[in-house]
């Protein structure tokens, strides 16, 4: 099918008319006509059978589907068992799901007219050339996907038919105008509040603990005090820019006599031309030019390049390399030896040879503190290179200690202090390293150091052989370290405790008319009043919403905590209309229609597969 696909029509016209009818393939057996039948089915839904070849065809387009979506991570996808078995499982209920609409479609008597399929087809754009309707498009087009009209248009009857449910059942929700009014009410609602807070922390404060709180809190609570995975490392460090050599005269020497083409620049010859459009013109300014005719006037006044004409038709020094082929090949020797007419993809030329500058190879004198410099970083390199070698050897055949590491190199080992997964220290602090480290299994058994690591080479110029000096698990900090921890969490829960109870009492004061009294006894009072809207996130605001409807001249009461995890009081004194604007509130009965009518539409199909008699094929219950 893909192949006619290609044949029928560009990239964009393919997506297009897959857009139309891959439903309808999947839904009317039309792929049968493209991919053949099988013997064995993938399904049996009342009746009606989903062949094996529908079902591997939509399984192929829903690969090709990923395959685009997700490039090169769905190779990686295509290789578990498990994932593509799950699609093809998920690709299968899919087309059960198609199948049932068609039914239940047909059940209630939805139907597409002919004039409704007519109207469809050329209304689609991918039968269209310059905005109207192209009947040996559309027929190259169905023919190609190896299709007749009549099938054509019976795998779109059934496609818009079942779009007409799906339609049917989205657009029975609707909210009158009653309710969005109400709603937009309720929503848009503000509440103006005062607050009285007990602060817990300084309730903490005044708390007494024993031992036995102490001991109990932390047994209930141990996994609150881990001690995460720690690290001792010792390391050596190569340094290519720290390696100490010396470069002798013979050195350099021989590199000047190696490097002979580093130090010499090559014939430079200096041109002038005279650039014309046709070989008649350019014939006329040889013949001035021989005639003893100024060849900077006439290039200023006849050549058609307009950069080398403000020169006089100097082209400057150019070596070989940078040399036209028309140049090189005029047969120009001799300083002020004239070209004939030569023919050249931008015209005509005609080329004067101005002046040659020999090879000239720099003295070693000039040169020998470059040489000295790159002579001494090769040198370095070399040693650099030849020690990592060396240490490499020294690492791995003394696996003990760095100790003859250590020798080797020239240099003690560092060792550092303790440090975890998320500090490792900043002189380590290299992807290689770090994975070394966490992961290349160079601990020893029960935290004792384990084995040297082989050269780990990081920004090309730096070289580490690295050696848990020593290792600790992650563990449950023992209670002496962090009883003190442990004495804040009881003391602020305790408070928490007797905030709450306060509150409790306080609040059924309020409630009773006893407030003042109440409220002065705990030492608290209301501070300014506020207003709060429903769609706050913080718990006062939320909390504020959940509280009863004050009465005239009595506000309600209620308790909360605050982003502190203080214990607050809460008096609502006035409920306030809010406003919300019309998009917003258009919005909002969008969203909310959309949301029932999706419910709907799913608890329409779990009802239709529930009393649906579906059989699986023999293949697809082995899979």
């Amino acid at each position: 099918m893909m192949d006619n696909l290609r044949t029928a029509a560009n990239s964009l016209v393919i997506k297009i008319i897959f857009g139309i009818i891959i439903v309808s393939f999947i839904l009317t057996g039309v792929s049968g006509y493209l991919i053949g039948g099988s013997a064995n089915y993938a399904a049996k839904v009342n009746g009606q059978e989903i062949s094996r070849g529908q079902f591997e065809n939509a399984v192929a387009s829903e690969r090709n589907r990923q395959q685009q979506q997700l490039g090169e991570q769905f190779s990686v996808l295509a290789g578990n068992e498990g994932y593509i078995k799950q699609m093809r499982q998920q690709v299968l209920s899919r087309l059960i799901d198609e199948a049932l609409m068609d039914q239940y479609a047909k059940h209630l008597g939805l139907g597409i007219s002919d004039e409704q399929i007519k109207l469809a087809i050329f209304k689609e754009p991918a039968f269209q050339n310059n905005g109207k309707f192209d009947n040996a498009r559309y027929t190259a087009i169905i023919n190609n996907m190896g299709m007749t009209a009549d099938q054509y248009a019976q795998a779109l009857r059934n496609q818009l038919t079942t779009q007409q449910l799906i339609n049917a059942v989205v657009g029975t929700d609707f909210m009158l105008a009653g309710e969005t009014d109400e709603l937009a009410a309720l929503v848009s609602q503000q509440r103006v509040v005062r607050e009285a807070t007990i602060d817990v922390n300084a309730l903490a404060a005044k708390q007494e603990v024993t031992e036995q709180e102490i001991n109990t809190s932390y047994e209930q609570n141990k996994n609150q005090y881990i001690a995460p995975e720690q690290f001792k490392v010792s390391y050596i460090m190569l340094d290519a820019a720290s390696q100490k050599v010396e470069v002798a005269d013979t050195d350099i020497q021989s590199y000047y006599d190696q490097h002979q083409d580093e130090f010499t620049q090559p014939q430079r010859n200096r041109y002038s031309v005279i650039q014309t459009k046709t070989e008649a013109e350019a014939k006329a300014v040889l013949d001035e030019l021989n005639k003893g005719g100024d060849f900077a006037a006439l290039a200023k006044e006849k050549s058609a390049d307009i950069i080398s004409a403000r020169n006089g038709g100097d082209m400057g020094w150019l070596e070989s390399g940078t040399t036209p082929d028309e140049l090189k090949n005029a047969g120009l020797k001799d300083k002020g030896q004239l070209s004939g007419v030569i023919k050249s993809s931008v015209g005509f030329l005609v080329v004067r040879l101005d002046d040659i500058q020999p090879a000239q190879t720099k003295p070693l004198s000039e040169v020998k503190d470059v040489i000295a410099a790159k002579v001494k970083q090769d040198k370095a390199v070399d040693a650099y290179y030849a020690l990592q070698q060396k240490v490499s050897d020294a690492a791995s055949n003394d696996n003990e200690s760095l100790a003859s590491a250590e020798k080797v190199a020239g240099v003690k080992a560092v060792e550092t202090g303790w440090f975890g997964h998320d500090n490792l220290p900043a002189e380590l602090n290299f992807k290689p390293v770090s994975d070394a480290i966490f992961n290349g299994g160079l601990v020893g058994a029960n935290g004792t150091p384990g084995m040297n690591s082989d050269i780990i080479t990081v920004d090309g110029d730096r070289a580490f052989v690295i050696r848990i000096a020593e290792h600790k698990a992650e563990a449950i900090k023992p209670l002496a370290e962090v009883r003190d921890q442990v004495i804040a969490k009881v003391k602020f829960q305790k408070a928490e405790q007797q905030a709450k109870l306060d509150a409790d009492k306080t609040l059924n004061a309020l409630k009773m008319g006893k407030g003042d009294e109440a409220m002065k006894a705990a030492g608290l009072s209301f501070g300014t009043a506020k207003t709060v809207v429903r769609t706050g996130q913080d718990p006062i605001s939320q909390a504020a919403f959940s509280l009863p409807l004050p009465a005239k001249d009595k506000p309600s009461y209620g308790v909360a905590n605050d982003m502190q995890g203080n214990v607050v009081l809460l008096a609502v004194d006035e409920v306030k209309a809010g406003d919300m604007p019309a998009e917003q509130k258009k919005a909002m009965v969008q969203g909310i229609t959309q949301n029932n009518a999706q419910i709907s539409f799913e608890a329409l199909m779990t009802s239709l597969r529930k009393e649906a008699k579906i059989k699986m094929g023999d293949s697809i219950e082995q899979q």
